[in-house]
């Protein structure tokens, strides 16, 4: 008959005397067997649980080839009696979302007839997969409700294992047995609420959940995933939110209530100045390529300094519209980085893009050209005069 690991019947385990069995490489990891465990190896959308094996750090834990395998990245392990210990933090946190998650499930069924397809337990949230497309948004607080109800409720959580002729006799609520599974069937019980297939680790009691908070849900592959916390989580991200949300009532110096009104009015007024500046950035572009041209012959060169290298595109985009048989040369230097445009005038034979290469390899910059602009970065400017010169060879050639 095959044992039972200790993860599973005694989930609330901190501490076992092991025997380690065997040390072995799966590739460039080294991993352990032990007669026993109270790591629960990742798996039914749980993760593994972490520990400590005569001091050293387990850091993955799966069940493969018919073994459950332990897995350390840091020191040395050898044959022989040890202790082992879980990382009971990870542990209680895991139970707390699991059980929240056979809650919602069940009560989706029973309240709405809402199938889970799917359940993952993740780092910060978890999610669960309904056969619902989009469920109504009362319905979702009608179901944290229920759940609220039955973890107020201390409901008994038990496990225990049948058989495949008496799994046949019950109602259980599953999404199907793994592929090729033989042998007894383990059954998790909510008294009065759940009875569910799951190989997982879960709390004792609903109480022990502390809580469950709905957080978001979207379309998921034609049906609907929501986002939920339970327990420790659920505080820590509620003081999350109170931290962030003292910080914006003091940089946007108001309360809750007027937050968001406050945030969409700056928005606004943003956007606002950003108008303004396109207009001021088109007014001045056009003032400076109109003097540039009233200067210059076959080719415009002009260098910004210390100004924002946002600015290069609107000027080249202008200079672009009027420079007629002309060509430019425009450089920047502004908030830490060089850049060019070559900009080519609709009357020009210059062939911008081959051009705008060689002047990429001169400054040992790159760059990328469309229709007849080329713009590029460069790690310096102190060869733009080569570039120059470049330019005007190319321009005397094709003329």
């Amino acid at each position: 008959m095959k044992r039972i690991a200790s993860y599973e019947t005694a989930p609330y385990r901190t501490e076992l005397e092991v025997e380690v069995v065997a040390v072995r490489r799966e590739g460039d990891r080294t991993f352990a067997v032990l007669d026993d465990t109270i790591l629960y190896p990742e798996g039914g959308g749980q993760p593994c649980d972490f520990g400590w094996l005569k001091g050293v750090r387990v850091n993955d834990v799966r069940q493969r080839k018919g073994e459950i395998r332990h897995y350390f990245d840091e020191g040395e392990l050898t044959v022989g009696r040890g202790l082992l210990q879980l990382d009971w933090e990870r542990r209680f946190d895991h139970m707390q979302q699991h059980t929240a998650q056979h809650l919602l499930s069940a009560l989706a069924l029973e309240l709405f007839g809402w199938h889970t397809r799917a359940f993952h337990l993740g780092e910060n949230t978890s999610d669960i997969d309904l056969d619902i497309a989009a469920p109504r948004s009362e319905d979702v607080r009608t179901l944290e409700d229920a759940v609220a109800l039955q973890v107020a409720a201390a409901k008994r959580i038990r496990t225990h294992r049948v058989d495949p002729e008496e799994y046949r006799t019950l109602e259980v609520r599953s999404r199907g047995l793994p592929a090729g599974h033989v042998g007894d069937i383990r059954l998790v019980e909510i008294d009065g609420v759940d009875l569910n297939t799951c190989g997982g680790t879960h709390v004792g009691l609903t109480s022990e959940v502390g809580g469950v908070k709905i957080l978001s849900s979207e379309p998921q592959r034609g049906g609907t995933r929501l986002y939920w916390v339970a327990g420790a989580r659920l505080r820590r991200r509620l003081a999350q939110h109170e931290a962030r949300g003292a910080e914006l009532r003091a940089v946007l110096d108001t309360g809750d209530a007027e937050l968001v009104d406050v945030c969409r009015l700056k928005l606004e007024q943003l956007a606002q100045a950003r108008r303004r500046c396109r207009l001021v950035e088109e007014r001045l572009a056009q003032e400076l390529v109109g003097r540039l041209l009233d200067r210059s012959d076959d080719m415009v060169d002009y260098h910004l300094a210390g100004v924002e290298a946002g600015l290069l595109r609107p000027i080249s985009e202008e200079l672009g519209k009027r420079a007629g048989e002309r060509v430019g040369f425009l450089t920047c230097e502004g908030d830490g980085r060089f850049k060019f445009s070559l900009v080519q005038g609709e009357s020009s034979g210059l062939e911008v893009n081959r051009a705008g290469a060689r002047v990429c390899e001169i400054l040992g910059g790159r760059g990328g050209g469309s229709g007849r602009l080329f713009q590029g970065v460069a790690d310096s400017l102190s060869r733009r005069t080569e570039a120059i010169e470049f330019l005007k060879q190319a321009l005397r050639q094709e003329s």
